[in-house]
């Protein structure tokens, strides 16, 4: 279950262009290493050594990414980038099915309610840590009625947490 957490914008920015810098970097010195490595051991002097470069770089690509997913994302360093992520992860579950959850909230389904609200909340931040400040006067006109709506329904209005639930509850209200 995702959560929205508070995260100052500007830490948040500087936080992961220095991880994605961290990244590239590894990424760039393990390609050039492998690469050289696959050429030294099994190219020619002097001859076509393109496949064992490119298969360097790829295995880089592959080791890298293991790394990420295995010991970097765990580290402090990466917990922007990772909260971005499963940010962008969770809005995009709730975008996939936005059609149903609009009609959904037309008809007033508390789930698809609860949904709409942190697909709102979650954009907003989005939009904030991403720096996004044109589409946000928009969004947040959209965040007003629809959290008057739920406030004049009584329905929790705080919702900054992604309950898997409410997704499968919508994807089983036909349309």
């Amino acid at each position: 279950m995702f959560e929205i957490q508070p995260m100052n914008a500007q830490v948040y920015r500087r936080q992961t262009r220095r991880s994605t810098v961290i990244i590239a970097l590894m990424f760039l010195v393990l390609a050039m290493v492998l690469s050289t490595a696959a050429v030294a051991l099994f190219g020619e002097p002097g001859g076509d050594n393109l496949r064992f470069n490119v298969g360097g770089v790829f295995a880089g690509l592959l080791l890298m990414a293991a790394l990420i997913r295995g010991k970097f994302r765990t580290q402090e360093w990466m917990a922007p980038a990772v909260y971005g992520w499963q940010l962008k992860r969770s809005l995009m579950s709730i975008t996939n099915v936005m059609h149903q959850v609009t009609a959904a909230v037309e008809k007033g389904d508390p789930s698809a309610m609860k949904l709409l609200r942190f697909y709102h909340l979650g954009l907003s931040q989005m939009h904030q840590l991403d720096g996004n400040s044109s589409d946000h006067s928009q969004l947040t006109r959209e965040m007003d009625q629809h959290k008057a709506r739920m406030e004049m329904l009584g329905i929790e209005t705080e919702q900054t947490q992604l309950n898997p639930a409410w997704l499968e509850a919508v994807k089983q209200i036909p349309l």
